[in-house]
């Protein structure tokens, strides 16, 4: 929940204005729903995609505060974040939840970032790749091998999320590594080969080399780092130089 919608739009055409002239490499923004409208507008027919935040399982209904796929798909969306850690740990989604957003998303041709990551404890107590893995096995619950394609992860650790705290570029690769490994003896190495699979903890301009240059991380979910256009784009340039 950050910006005013003035703030917001003018980011938006800022970053286009970049963006639009290195076509390297895939952006996008995950404003607030009550600007997904103005600065879909904004971005239209630009290099840069636009998901929302959060979405709902279900299409329509007595769902009050909730905001449904085909919405998102009118304003303007390619995208949707599910399963963030925050929506999990705060607001209690579980996966199988989770899991029926991903698949509706997908109904709608909405690309779902399915989320997955461990909390400190789980990682103190050693159980980070099973926490990963029932995460990552209950998200993508039914979801037939020639759609999943249409699928983004992003592995964000719990405990470096905006506590300045970050994994070390190769623990982050450790555990890309496990997933794709999983996703491959799920789904084909082909598969797994194709699939995305995003870093997000605490990622600023100065980890960002280091991390980019793992071989098992795509890309990276900036949170706190992206609310400022300029620290945006020392990122942006960083991963184009990378």
């Amino acid at each position: 929940m950050n910006k005013s919608l003035q703030d917001g739009v003018q980011y938006a055409r800022s970053l286009k204005a970049v963006v639009d002239r290195k076509n390297e490499i895939v952006c996008g923004i995950c404003p607030p729903y009550v600007f997904l409208k103005d600065i879909c507008a904004a971005l239209e027919g630009s290099a840069v995609c636009v998901a929302a935040q959060n979405m709902h399982s279900q299409s329509n209904g007595a769902f009050t505060g909730e905001v449904a796929a085909p919405m998102l798909k009118e304003v303007g969306c390619s995208h949707v974040l599910i399963g963030h850690s925050e929506r999990r740990h705060i607001f209690g989604e579980d996966d199988f939840f989770i899991n029926e957003k991903v698949k509706k998303a997908i109904s709608f041709e909405l690309v779902p970032i399915l989320c997955i990551g461990e909390t400190l404890e789980e990682r103190e107590t050693g159980n980070t790749k099973d926490v990963v893995l029932r995460q990552l096995k209950n998200g993508l619950l039914s979801i037939d091998t020639e759609i999943l394609e249409s699928v983004i992860l992003a592995y964000e650790p719990v405990w470096a999320i905006g506590t300045g705290r970050t994994a070390l570029p190769e623990q982050a690769n450790e555990v890309h590594s496990f997933i794709r490994t999983s996703l491959s003896e799920d789904y084909g190495e082909n598969v797994a080969k194709k699939l995305s699979i995003l870093y997000g903890g605490s990622v600023k301009a100065e980890n960002t080399r280091a991390l980019i240059k793992q071989p098992e991380i795509d890309g990276l979910l900036v949170g706190g780092a992206s609310l400022e256009l300029e620290s945006f784009l020392k990122i942006f340039e960083v991963v184009l130089g990378c």
